[in-house]
């Protein structure tokens, strides 16, 4: 089912499912940044730029109340997060490194127990992804198996017109639904041309060779040079589309509070330390050993995926200046 959308009526479409009551998230103009944040009207659109932190806060957000609790004369009263209650979600103009996330992601919040909070809103969104025309030199998602035209994980998928517009595309019944109930808004699909990809230049990696060796060599002195540099800041983590570490605290007094799940990462240093002190991963080789571990053969021993879509934002942001592509090329070539 394929339509097209004019850069017009992609904005009345936000403008009225606003109205309605829908929250949408998009890329949005943020100061000197672009962030997928959610829009108050259709004019504040900003397709051009990938974000600067990727889509997965609109199902994992930063920190959020899972319970919040009372102690008054009659004992103490413990009051669940109604999930039903999340808000109908539309994501628009999700890159393909950020719409294949979630789906991704549900594996693990599926997995010996069922995530509510991550799975509802899973459940209530739309995402509506998006062609990208703008690879640059950190870009790696060919090198994973994906593609800047991939529609994995999109309910609808937008492809950029080179006379303006977007062909649309509807994946799943979710998104051939929100097709036909805005079918106003999209014509047929004319005589058009999509706008030129710009591929990423890196070459397919052998994932299949790297997690061999990464099963082999646990104790290897690459990692003291691989990680030699990490200052275990976690923005690697924070930055990325699938990272889903996290952390739950109780915040408040003996008398009322709450409890509260927030974004962790492996490369901080206190993130393995036990109650006795002792740490099993006392030193930033043996985090960063972990992050590469995990996202390359851990996840796919478990659920036999890649836990890694090559947005390149890691790359883009590091404080020091690693290059995971670097790091798994040099693997590969061992």
């Amino acid at each position: 089912m394929q339509k097209t959308i004019t850069d017009q009526n992609l904005c009345i479409l936000i403008d009225i499912l606003i109205k309605e009551g829908t929250r949408v998230v998009a890329p949005r103009q943020n100061g000197s940044i672009t962030l997928y944040e959610p829009l108050d009207s259709g004019e504040q659109l900003a397709l051009g730029t990938l974000p600067r932190r990727s889509a997965k806060e609109t199902f994992f957000p930063l920190c959020e109340t899972i319970l919040t609790y009372e102690k008054n004369c009659d004992g103490v009263k413990v009051a669940d997060v109604d999930v039903a209650a999340f808000t109908e979600t539309v994501l628009v103009g999700a890159r393909p490194c950020d719409a294949a996330a979630p789906s991704i992601l549900d594996a693990v919040f599926s997995w010996d127990y069922n995530d509510e909070f991550f799975l509802e809103r899973r459940r209530k969104t739309t995402i509506i992804g998006l062609a990208c025309a703008t690879a640059d030199d950190a870009c790696f998602c060919t090198a994973v198996g994906l593609s800047p035209q991939d529609s994995k994980g999109s309910d609808l998928f937008l492809t950029p017109l080179t006379e303006g517009g977007y062909a649309c595309d509807g994946f799943t019944e979710k998104g051939k639904a929100f097709l036909g109930r805005y079918a106003s808004l999209f014509d047929e699909q004319g005589e058009t041309k999509p706008l030129p990809v710009s591929e990423p230049v890196a070459a397919r990696l052998d994932l299949a060779k790297i997690k061999t060796w990464l099963t082999e060599n646990f104790e290897s002195p690459l990692w003291q040079e691989i990680a030699d540099r990490c200052a275990g800041c976690g923005a690697c983590a924070f930055l990325c589309p699938v990272c889903h570490c996290f952390d739950i605290v109780d915040e408040g007094t003996d008398a009322k509070g709450a409890r509260r799940k927030s974004w962790d990462a492996c490369g901080f240093g206190k993130f393995t330390n036990h109650a006795s002190g002792h740490n099993p991963r006392d030193i930033q080789n043996k985090r960063y050993r972990n992050r590469i571990m995990h996202k390359f053969k851990y996840y796919g021993d478990k659920f036999g995926q890649t836990l890694c879509t090559g947005c390149g934002r890691c790359i883009r942001h590091c404080p020091v200046g690693i290059d995971i592509k670097a790091v798994l090329e040099k693997i590969q070539k061992q």
